[in-house]
C-alpha cells in the first residue's frame, strides 16, 4: 500500500502514513527469540513477560514515540502501533508493553516541562516502567464520569482515597496515570468537569496509602485491584490544569484505541495464517480440509474483515498525528479490528477443530485474548454507544 490514501472517510486529506518495513523486521527479529514455548511457560508459572520487555526496551522500540530530546526515537503514532502488530503477528503479547506507548499522549501533550525532564528519559532507557493506568472503578465501570476516587488538596501534596478495579500492569509498573475526582460531581456545571489527573510513583506509593491486589484472569494479563487510604501525591504530579482530566484522558484514550487496534491486526493475521496453514495441510476423505467451502469460506471473510480493518486503523493513527480530531475513528479502529480478531479466532479454532483446545497448537491462547478484545480496552456496545449519539445524532442511551 502506498501512502497516497485518504483518511476520515474521504472528508480529510491525510496521508495514511509509512509502513515501516525495516521497523516490523527488527520487531519480528526479537520475537522470534521468545517462541510460544516462552507464551505458555509464563502462563504455567504466572508470571509476567519481564525478559520480552527488556529486550524491547533495549532495541529502544519501547521509547519509539518519546521525543529525541528526552532520549527516544520520537516517531510518529503509526510506528508504534506497527511494532505492536508485529508483535501479535509473531504469537507474541503485545499487552505485556502497549500501555508505556499510549501514556505518551497525555503526559507528552499536558505534562509540563519539569515532568518530562522527570521522567521520560527514565521512560526510554527502561529505568522506569510506565505501564499502569488507573481509571475504571468497580461500581462506576464504562461510567468514568461517576468515578470516587477523590483527590483533596492538602498544601502541596493531593490526598486520594478511593478503589481501582482492571489496573493493568500495576505490578510492574514504576509510574502510573491516575484518574481522579478533584472537585464534587454536585459542584459542577458538567459531569465532564472537576477530574484530574496525577502521576503516582508506585514504589513510593505501596505501602504509604497504596494497596495492590491481583485479579485472576483467563488471560495472560497482569491486572489488579488497586486500594487509595490517605495517599498523599506531591501537587506538582499533576498533569496540565486541575479539573481538566478528562480532556486529557481522552487524548489519551484516543490513542490507546488506535495502539491497541494495530495489536488487534497482529492477532488476525496470526490466527489468519494460522488457519491457512492447517488447512492446506490437513487432509481429511483424502482431501486437504481447505478445499472446502465450509472452511475456505470463514478464513476467506476473516480476511476481508482484517483488510478493511486495517484502513481504518491507518486512517485513525493519520488524524492523530496530525492533530485533527479521531475519535470517530479512532473508535471505529477499535471496534472494526476486535471484531475482526474475533472472527479471525473462530475461524481458526474451527478449522482446527479438536487441535485447536490442545494447548500445543496455541490457537486457545490467541482464541481468549480476542475473545477479550471485544471488551476491553472499552466495550464494542459502548462503541455503538459513542457512534449512535456523538456520529449519527441519535438520541443518547446512557
Amino acid at each position: 500500500m502506498d501512502d497516497a490514501g485518504l483518511a476520515g472517510g474521504g472528508l480529510t486529506n491525510v496521508p495514511l502514513g509509512n509502513d515501516y518495513p525495516e521497523i516490523r523486521e527488527a520487531v519480528r527479529a526479537i520475537c522470534r527469540k521468545f517462541p510460544s514455548e516462552y507464551w505458555r511457560g509464563l502462563e504455567d508459572e504466572e508470571a509476567y513477560a519481564s525478559e520480552f520487555v527488556a529486550a524491547l526496551t533495549e532495541a529502544g522500540f519501547m521509547a519509539a514515540l518519546i521525543p529525541e530530546e528526552y532520549g527516544g526515537s520520537g516517531l510518529p503514532l503509526r510506528a508504534g502501533g506497527v511494532i505492536l502488530e508485529e508483535i501479535n503477528a509473531m504469537g507474541c503479547e503485545s499487552t505485556s508493553c502497549h500501555a508505556q506507548m499510549y501514556m505518551m499522549a497525555m503526559l507528552l501533550r499536558h505534562g509540563n516541562e519539569e515532568q518530562k525532564n522527570k521522567y521520560l528519559p527514565g521512560i526510554a532507557s527502561g529505568s522506569i516502567r510506565y505501564q499502569s493506568f488507573g481509571v475504571t472503578e468497580p461500581t462506576t465501570g464504562t461510567d468514568t464520569l461517576q468515578l470516587k476516587t477523590r483527590a483533596l488538596r492538602d498544601d502541596d501534596h493531593y490526598v486520594i482515597n478511593g478503589q481501582k478495579i482492571w489496573t493493568s500492569r500495576a505490578l510492574h509498573s514504576d509510574l502510573m496515570t491516575l484518574l481522579v475526582r478533584t472537585t464534587p460531581l454536585d459542584q459542577v456545571k458538567r459531569r465532564t468537569e472537576g477530574l484530574s489527573v496525577i502521576l503516582v510513583e508506585i514504589d513510593k506509593a505501596v505501602g504509604n496509602g497504596m494497596t495492590i491486589k491481583p485479579i485472576e484472569t483467563m488471560v495472560k494479563h497482569q491486572t489488579n485491584e488497586v486500594f487509595y487510604d490517605n495517599l498523599r501525591v506531591p501537587a506538582e504530579n499533576l498533569i496540565g490544569e486541575e479539573g481538566k482530566g478528562f480532556r486529557y484522558i481522552l487524548d489519551g484514550m484516543n490513542s490507546e484505541r488506535i495502539l491497541v487496534s494495530h495489536g488487534s491486526l497482529g492477532d488476525c493475521r496470526f490466527l489468519i495464517d494460522k488457519a491457512v496453514k492447517y488447512a492446506n495441510e490437513r487432509i481429511v476423505f483424502d482431501r486437504p480440509i481447505g478445499q472446502n467451502q465450509g472452511i475456505q469460506f470463514p478464513i476467506s471473510r476473516a480476511y476481508s474483515e482484517y483488510k478493511a480493518a486495517d484502513l481504518m486503523v491507518r486512517a485513525g493513527a493519520a488524524l492523530f498525528q496530525a492533530g485533527q480530531p479521531c475519535g470517530e475513528q479512532a473508535n471505529l479502529a477499535r471496534l472494526l479490528t476486535s471484531e475482526a480478531a474475533w472472527n479471525a479466532a473462530e475461524a481458526c479454532m474451527q478449522t482446527h477443530g479438536g487441535f485447536g483446545v490442545a494447548r500445543e497448537y496455541d490457537v486457545e491462547r490467541r482464541w481468549r485474548s480476542a475473545r477479550m478484545s471485544r471488551i476491553a480496552p472499552v466495550s464494542t456496545n459502548m462503541i455503538l454507544a459513542f457512534l449512535g449519539h456523538g456520529v449519527l445524532g441519535l438520541p443518547k442511551s446512557y
